[in-house]
């Protein structure tokens, strides 16, 4: 049984890796097989078709954005650092995104173009970011703003890497994460905007 699970994991992982690098649609039961090593026969014990594993590799990703939250949660001092940790992620995995992209924007992207049905479960990954962003804010005190600065971040993000994949410019991506580091300094200077009276 739990070869079995060993198995499944390692063509979740491969399939993950190859979606990225390739694209759902060019990857082929061939390709995730060879890379794994394991027969055709052995293959469809665990997969009957590349929707199967398609849905795998979304619930892998959720489950590790989940953990990847939750450690920076734990390893971080305070929501400021959060939010800073996340906006570093497009250094953190800068080689992968100049090469391939952000791999939660492409997968997204790439469903939506094919009608996927699973393009809405991709989408979730992007709403686990934008809640666990929210959160910072509102605990920054920034409770009225808080999801549009949520979706500032996300936004910044998605565009930071669309251009470092374009252009492969390491430095451009370095001064635009400065960039918002200094945006999250001048918000959290002034503080949250007064409410108008009504």
């Amino acid at each position: 049984m739990a070869e079995n699970a060993g198995t499944r994991a390692q063509i979740v992982d491969a399939a993950n890796r190859l979606f990225y690098v390739k694209g759902f649609e060019h990857t082929s039961f061939a390709a995730i097989a060879e890379t794994v090593g394991i027969s055709r026969g052995n293959f469809y014990h665990h997969f009957k078709s590349k929707d199967e594993i398609l849905c795998a590799v979304i619930e892998a990703r959720l489950q590790s954005t989940r953990a990847m939250l939750a450690e920076w949660d734990r390893d971080e001092s305070g929501p400021a650092e959060r939010v800073r940790r996340f906006v570093e992620i497009v250094l953190t995995n800068g080689a992968d995104i100049q090469d391939f992209g952000c791999p939660v924007g492409t997968l997204t992207n790439e469903l939506a173009k094919l009608g996927h049905p699973a393009r809405p479960r991709a989408v979730a990954v992007f709403d686990l970011f934008r809640t666990w962003l929210r959160a910072q804010f509102e605990e920054l005190g920034f409770a009225d703003e808080a999801d549009g600065l949520a979706m500032h971040v996300l936004a910044f993000s998605q565009g930071v890497a669309t251009l470092s994949n374009a252009f492969h410019d390491g430095e451009f991506v370095r001064r635009e994460v400065d960039r918002l580091h200094a945006w999250l300094d001048e918000h959290l200077a002034h503080g949250p905007a007064p409410l108008s009276a009504h």
